[in-house]
């Protein structure tokens, strides 16, 4: 019997890694107008922008076109980093599952592995993301304000020297918490709703049965996960003032947030955190899926590639 050839385990993180950066370099923008709607109001200041369309376009006129792709650099390294871990980590978790317990894994052991590989994906992407989030928030602030970093490498280095190493991972507890809100969802529902698609609508395995899946799971993780994403993005965007932080902690954020400006401020953003993380979702898991078929194909001879999810 002839043993059916696999994907290395290390090409299958580059490959999650990979996806994952494809995705953003479509989606850039969109994460920019996200990240600007959430800070806006912090104190209880006057909102700048009335929806995502008038983000857009204040950012446009006022900073130029190329003000959407502010922080390209550092989403790309957080993709590289993050996506990488999260998606790899499941991946492995997954075919480690099927190897020991000769099955599909279950809803609750898919939910579970899910939540792991988020942990470790964004303990790793963190200092990625606090660039990030920093670099696309920057054009709001007051001009005297401004970090102006030059690029992503630029700020980790100012961040480190300026205020510390352990800066880089400032916001991780939250960082982690919404990751691990994220991949539980986003990995376990793409699983389950491939599989469902797969068994109950009889999907071929394609662009088609990928796509009906990510949207699903789109959807599901944004609802799920926006009042984490806030509280992260506050947390890694707050200046220390006096040795003092503006915020404590995740619950903090989410109880000022909640009685300052109103609980459905929890959900601040939702269009443009859907119209990105949606079509991310999308995009990602369906070059995940299409990557690792051309290398099944044309590398392992094999017709039946896919990314194990």
């Amino acid at each position: 019997m002839t043993e059916t050839k696999k994907t290395p385990t290390a090409l299958r993180f580059v490959f999650s890694g990979l996806s994952g950066m494809g995705a953003t370099c479509i989606v850039q923008p969109l994460d920019l107008v996200k990240t600007r709607m959430q800070i806006q109001g912090v104190g209880g200041a006057a909102r700048e922008y009335k929806n995502s369309l008038h983000c857009i376009s204040t950012i446009v006129s006022k900073e130029g076109p190329l003000a959407l792709y502010k922080g390209i650099g550092a989403a790309l390294l957080r993709q590289a980093t993050y996506t990488t871990g999260r998606i790899g980590v499941y991946t492995f978790l997954n075919d480690y599952y099927r190897q020991n317990y000769k099955g599909e894994p279950n809803l609750l052991s898919s939910m579970a592995m899910g939540m792991i590989a988020g942990a470790c994906g964004a303990f790793i992407g963190t200092p990625a993301e606090v660039a990030l989030i920093r670099m696309t928030a920057d054009g709001k602030l007051p001009l005297a304000e401004r970090r102006n970093y030059t690029n992503v490498v630029n700020a980790l280095a100012r961040i480190t020297t300026e205020e510390g190493v352990t800066a880089l991972w400032r916001g991780c507890t939250a960082t982690v918490g919404r990751a691990m809100v994220v991949n539980m969802v986003q990995l376990a529902s793409y699983s389950q709703a491939k599989g469902y698609f797969a068994q109950i609508f009889e999907m071929q395995e394609g662009i088609k049965l990928h796509f009906s899946a990510s949207m699903v799971s789109g959807f599901l993780t944004t609802a799920a996960s926006m009042p984490v994403d806030i509280a992260k993005t506050r947390i890694q965007n707050m200046k220390i003032t006096d040795g003092k932080p503006e915020y404590r902690g995740t619950i903090d954020v989410l109880a000022k947030v909640a009685r300052h400006e109103g609980i459905f401020a929890l959900w601040k953003g939702f269009t443009p955190y859907f119209c990105r993380l949606g079509p991310h979702t999308v995009l990602t898991f369906i070059f995940l899926e299409q990557i690792n078929q051309i290398y099944s194909k044309y590398v392992l001879g094999s017709t039946s590639g896919g990314s194990g999810l």
